[in-house]
């Protein structure tokens, strides 16, 4: 009797790429990696790798935690997940981090594009009066939101750009990131000297692809290293905290992980690097989902593989949505790298951890980053402190003379699209989109559903718009 050539481990819900109708889809165990098998009754069957590391799929499942409730709801069950986003009540998770695009213009065309913005005219700038309801429903919903990000097209080039900086930071968000290219940052010196008078509590999530011009020109349509450079320059100059943001295509830019993460420790400004593989949707030129298509664990192993400075047990699943975000921590002190997220019991890691991404603001994780740094320990009670410490760094100054600069973290973000989309990790979602009417909606099914333009919005819109009372 022949047997199966996988491991049947789990079903999931999934949608068709093609019509995103939902299909059922079994979670299988093949050729050491893991996929999709899933079957559409109009355009028949669809295997899709979502993992090309069995154990580091398995040990996600193992910092799932309850999630957080919001304080409100704004839209009803009705015809299941993945089409009642607003957020409805079978969601799981709170927001984490929040987008409020203030904008639809760019003063980029990159080919890659998820919000398929542009220089073009047709595209506008929403109001003051939109973007503060868009913010009080983020507030609505959290009460103190972790993150919010001003995101767009390019919200630098947004006319009224401070005057909305001033209203996001007059509310009780305790971290605020600015979503940008760099053109402007590199361009306007004063800009950025003007900015900086706003830094306290703010990030820039910089735009930060790689250092060849073919890559650039293929993901942005022109070649921006010096210009990136000057952005740099200018915020190293103000020390505005940064966030080096790599968009990752498989075969273009995957080699440069190691150098981007090097490049970024030895910047005074930079905080962090995110990598971000390819989310399938928006503006999507030359790219082909079998060839193009990059996972979590393959980013993570380029981790692992293209520095010396962190080890498997540093890079782990984020709690809030494990499937989707993995982390590392360290500190940068005088040139050297000291990682910490891998010194932490990971039972201890899943009690006492919050449902975010960033674990700066929690106070009693705070006290025990200054029970660590200060020099009345011996070896042993300093490692015992160390397995407290959940990888909690302060946004103030600590003992030691060490400060938020001294911060660095790695993080991989992976968007669920219509290839790797599982109704159980979408579930999970903790980045979100606020939408003008109204409604907090996933950041993955936003761009599948929910933006005009996308290739399920006329699924979804009539009846949603409907239940959100704007029709």
């Amino acid at each position: 009797m022949p047997t199966r050539p996988y491991l049947f481990y789990g079903l999931t819900n999934s949608v068709c790429s093609k019509c995103l109708a939902k299909v059922e889809a079994k979670i299988v165990f093949q050729d050491e990696a893991v996929y999709l098998h899933k079957h559409c009754t109009i355009h028949g069957r669809e295997d899709v790798l979502i993992a090309d590391d069995i154990e580091y799929y398995k040990l996600c499942q193992e910092f799932i935690k309850p999630g957080d409730i919001p304080l409100k709801f704004n839209t009803p069950i009705d015809r299941g997940c993945p089409y009642d986003c607003g957020l409805c009540p079978d969601h799981e998770q709170h927001s984490c981090l929040t987008l409020v695009e203030i904008t639809d213009r760019c003063n980029l065309a990159c080919p890659i594009c998820y919000a398929d913005s542009g220089p073009s005219p047709k595209l506008k700038h929403r109001s003051l009066e939109v973007i503060e309801r868009m913010l009080d429903q983020v507030v609505a919903n959290e009460g103190n939101p972790d993150v919010v990000q001003i995101s767009g097209g390019e919200p630098t080039i947004h006319p009224e750009f401070f005057e909305i900086l001033k209203l996001a930071k007059s509310k009780p968000i305790k971290h605020l990131m600015v979503n940008s290219n760099g053109v402007r940052i590199a361009r306007d010196r004063a800009f950025v000297e003007k900015l900086a008078q706003h830094k306290a509590g703010l990030e820039i999530y910089l735009q930060f692809d790689s250092f060849e011009a073919e890559a650039l020109k293929e993901l942005r349509g022109e070649d921006l290293r010096e210009l990136r450079q000057q952005a740099i320059d200018h915020l190293n100059e103000f020390n505005i905290s940064t966030t080096l943001v790599a968009t990752v295509k498989k075969g273009l830019n995957d080699h440069e992980i190691g150098k981007i993460i090097d490049y970024g420790l030895q910047q005074r400004c930079v905080r962090g690097v995110t990598f971000q593989p390819i989310q399938a949707a928006g503006r999507l030129q030359d790219f082909d989902p079998k060839r193009d298509r990059y996972t979590l664990t393959e980013v993570r192993r380029s981790i692992l593989t293209q520095t010396h400075h962190f080890k498997p047990e540093d890079i782990l699943p984020v709690p809030c949505h494990p499937d989707c975000l993995a982390m590392g921590y360290a500190l940068k002190i005088k040139g050297q790298v000291i990682p910490l997220t891998g010194l932490v019991d990971p039972t201890t890691f899943l009690k006492v951890v919050p449902n975010s991404m960033l674990y700066e603001q929690n106070a009693d994780l705070k006290q025990k980053l200054f029970q660590l740094l200060s020099t009345g320990h011996s070896p042993e009670s300093s490692a015992t402190t160390l397995k407290q410490l959940l990888c909690c760094l302060p946004m103030v100054a600590v003992p030691n003379g060490l400060s938020y600069e001294n911060v660095f973290r790695v993080i991989v973000m992976q968007f669920l699209d219509p290839y790797n989309f599982d109704v159980r990790s979408v579930k999970r979602s903790c980045i979100h989109i606020a939408h003008p009417d109204g409604r907090i909606i996933p950041f993955d099914t936003f761009n599948m559903f929910y933006r005009e333009g996308a290739q399920g919005y006329d699924i979804v819109n009539p009846q949603q718009r409907q239940a959100v009372g704007v029709l």
